[in-house]
């Protein structure tokens, strides 16, 4: 079974405009350039899909870690949540009615990750209790305002890993706290040795 994971970086106060937050530092890139090549594949509501579309075909002005990330953004399998868009690009499917059914049907036939992208649509999928992972990737900036990470209430998380990507791009990763992948979420990630005895410092 594979896992749907919705992961974005935002900034400090919870924004995900990718336009204000600009491109990430050389060194997280590449992790984002792995990352992409090990998923399964992605899935997009149709506005971040038109966005990913700038790495559909090559620019002139690209380097070599450009034409890395579009090697593998487009070798992955895309799936497009919308009822309005008539075509995609290639190596992408379109989705419309009873996406619920589709995504759940995603998930029971393939394995490893698929990436979720947007905030409208993960939303949905966390309504339908589809999201097994959440990932945040925090800039060091701060935005004042645009679309949240999180586009409505959710139940509780629980924080299961928090790692430095590169330079000041911080990971913080949760899964929802009835999953029974966070046993003692944020609290077993800190006691991992016994207090010492009185006198023995």
């Amino acid at each position: 079974m594979a896992k749907l994971v919705y992961g974005l970086s935002q900034s400090l106060d919870g924004y995900v405009d990718h336009m204000k937050l600009g491109p990430p530092p050389p060194a997280a890139f590449r992790h984002f350039i792995e990352l992409v090549r090990g998923l399964t594949g992605v899935i997009y509501g149709r506005h971040m899909y038109e966005i990913m579309r700038y790495w559909d075909e090559d620019l002139p002005d690209w380097d070599a870690e450009d034409r890395d990330f579009a090697a593998a953004w487009r070798s992955k399998p895309k799936w497009v949540v919308s009822r309005s868009l008539k075509s995609a690009g290639p190596n992408a499917t379109i989705v419309g009615d009873d996406f619920e059914k589709v995504i759940r049907r995603l998930k029971a036939e393939l394995a490893g990750e698929i990436q979720v992208g947007g905030p409208v649509l993960a939303q949905s999928l966390t309504e339908a209790g589809l999201i097994d992972e959440y990932r945040l990737y925090l800039r060091p900036v701060v935005l004042g305002g645009g679309a949240p990470f999180f586009a409505g209430a959710r139940s509780p998380l629980h924080l299961v890993a928090s790692d430095v990507i590169a330079d000041d791009l911080i990971r913080l990763t949760y899964v929802p706290a009835e999953s029974r992948d966070a046993p003692g979420g944020l609290r077993s990630e800190i006691q991992t040795e016994p207090p010492p005895q009185i006198g023995a410092i």
